[in-house]
């Protein structure tokens, strides 16, 4: 049974381009023909994470390429979004996108760790976490290989981080502490 829409592979290829130069990629499309009218979406992510206006400017653009297709007999809603905190991380892209994020990791010798996501580099990300116990909030970054983490989902915030804390996860310190270390 045709169902008149274009397959997962027909959408990617046809807008990969178009999200391309807005500075995201297509993560997945999910077709439901079931739905009516049926769905459309795509899930797209990149280094800067989706706003409204380039959502709607790709929504746009995706439903006018969409709509050029000779094939596309029936009446369809379109829905671009970008993957959501609850996806888990697993690639080191993915890991490099959260940069600043606080996550949840749990590790292959069955230990949990929370901590902000830093640079992520050569299979590895920097985790800032807690220094110790105490009422003091002390810092310090612990890297871990991706191979030694089992699962990494982002953990949604309802108090900002820390100034400390944030700026060692983004690396804006970086610069200075190695100014200290070479002056030492």
């Amino acid at each position: 049974m045709t169902t008149g829409l274009p397959s997962h592979t027909q959408v990617t290829e046809l807008l990969a381009g178009e999200f391309a130069r807005a500075g995201y990629e297509i993560e997945e499309v999910v077709i439901d023909s079931r739905a009516r009218p049926p769905r459309i979406m795509v899930i797209a992510d990149g280094d800067t994470a989706l706003d409204l206006n380039t959502v709607a400017a790709l929504s746009r653009s995706a439903s006018a390429l969409l709509d050029g297709l000779d094939n596309l007999r029936d009446r369809y809603v379109l829905e671009v979004s970008s993957p959501g905190v609850d996806r888990p991380l697993t690639s080191e892209k993915q890991f490099r996108r959260a940069r600043g994020r606080k996550v949840e990791l749990q590790l292959t010798d069955g230990s949990q760790l929370t901590g902000r996501v830093g640079e992520t580099r050569d299979d590895t990300v920097a985790l800032v976490v807690r220094a110790g116990r105490g009422s003091g909030q002390k810092w310090e970054l612990r890297r871990i290989r991706l191979a030694e983490i089992v699962k990494a989902i982002v953990q949604v915030e309802f108090s900002p981080p820390t100034q400390a804390e944030l700026e060692l996860a983004t690396g804006e310190i970086r610069d200075q502490a190695r100014g200290t270390e070479a002056g030492a």
